[in-house]
């Protein structure tokens, strides 16, 4: 067993380098080199990896790891001022792409159900994606930035929304109707829970043992996932329970320190996700879905902008600006992949269907990055002009 899940190791991070490194000289996002790896090693492929069960397992950490930084990156007047100014565009537009997804779902013969999983999918752009290809010294501080980051944000508690409702409709059946009470009334008490032990708690330990910054990485660690299980054990997800923990950390002084330094191990875990996804994907259907997630792909990238030029003129953008932000956002999220393994495995759409969300978001991530790359400033453009960090 040992030799097995070092050998994966090595096929895994050794090839991540490898195409990684092919990524950045093509200027696509490595999120898409990681996928390609695990379809190149997945069992439709050369079948290098024997243990993709306890790959799957481990990568759902890195998810954890990412909703809890970005409940750390979510201060809460800050979140409380975008809610205020963008959440009616955030909710309009995301009702637009769902409807747009659902529409064409229809269109190629997938069932009610499916169409409207397949919409949901649509409802969500790319936070790595768009995050990566932002320049961090040039527009994070800008109007444009804060567009961005805020409707990405906006976007991404939707879509906690959406995997709440998902994890509840996973539960027992037989619980009939309090698997879905029981985790309405879990989530305002974790949340209180959550927010008072770290006042009178966490942030005392941390005050008082500072200096050691092993312990300050060791505590972090344990806070997020002592917050995940309990939200397991609640009936929520642990996702769910990760990012109450990043968000309750948000107002602490310690809390960029903590993403900081948290972020690696974050990064190896996605590693593991996104390869997870591409060898979960099966070659045999990319005939039949290539046809519906081009469509799906490339009607995102034109609706989108459009649909936010319109939405963003409401409160009175310029028109560059909201084109800008409208092509930034022109992709389909990595919750989508997520959305679409969860559906999947408990049965609300097919493997079809699953693997139509797959093929538009690995097709979105490569086509949109290019758009970014050639016409807007980012830190990976291929113009000197263009070129920022």
């Amino acid at each position: 067993m040992d030799a097995s899940i070092v050998h994966s190791f090595f096929l895994i991070f050794g090839g991540a380098a490898v195409v990684a490194s092919i990524a950045l000289y093509t200027k696509q996002p490595m999120i898409i080199a990681y996928i390609a790896l695990g379809v190149l090693f997945g069992p439709s492929a050369l079948s290098l990896i024997n243990e993709p069960k306890l790959m799957d397992d481990m990568s759902h950490v890195g998810i954890i790891f990412l909703l809890f930084l970005l409940g750390l990156d979510m201060q809460p007047s800050h979140l409380i001022n975008m809610l205020k100014k963008a959440s009616w565009i955030a909710l309009l537009s995301s009702v637009v792409f769902a409807v747009l997804g659902y529409l064409i779902a229809l269109a190629f013969g997938y069932t009610e159900i499916e169409s409207l999983i397949i919409g949901i999918a649509m409802m969500f752009s790319s936070t790595i994606v768009c995050i990566k290809l932002l320049p961090t010294t040039v527009l994070h501080h800008k109007h444009t930035g804060e567009l961005v980051v805020g409707l990405l944000l906006l976007q991404d508690i939707i879509a906690i929304g959406v995997l709440l409702v998902l994890y509840s409709a996973s539960g027992n059946g037989d619980a009939g109707v309090m698997q879905y009470i029981k985790p309405l009334i879990a989530l305002p008490l974790l949340i209180g829970a959550a927010f008072l032990f770290v006042k009178y708690i966490l942030l005392k330990l941390i005050t008082r043992f500072d200096r050691f910054h092993e312990y300050i990485f060791l505590v972090s660690i344990g806070w997020c996932l002592s917050m995940a299980v309990a939200a397991e054990y609640s009936g929520l997800s642990a996702e769910m329970g990760a990012f109450i923990a990043g968000v309750a950390l948000a107002t602490s002084p310690i809390s960029q320190y903590i993403a900081t330094h948290l972020r690696p191990l974050r990064d190896f875990f996605l590693i593991l996700f996104f390869f997870s996804i591409g060898a979960s994907f099966n070659l045999s259907l990319l005939g039949v879905v290539i046809v519906p997630a081009l469509i799906l792909a490339i009607g995102a990238m034109l609706i989108k902008p459009v649909v936010f030029r319109f939405l963003l003129k409401g409160i009175n953008e310029d028109a560059s600006t909201s084109w800008e932000v409208g092509f930034r956002l022109g992709q389909v999220s990595e919750f989508s992949l997520l959305i679409a393994y969860l559906a999947a495995n408990i049965g609300l759409i097919g493997t079809e269907a699953s693997h139509v969300i797959q093929a538009t978001a690995i097709l979105s991530f490569a086509l949109s990055t290019y758009v970014v790359i050639l016409n807007f400033p980012n830190p990976i453009a291929i113009s000197d002009r263009l070129r920022r960090d």
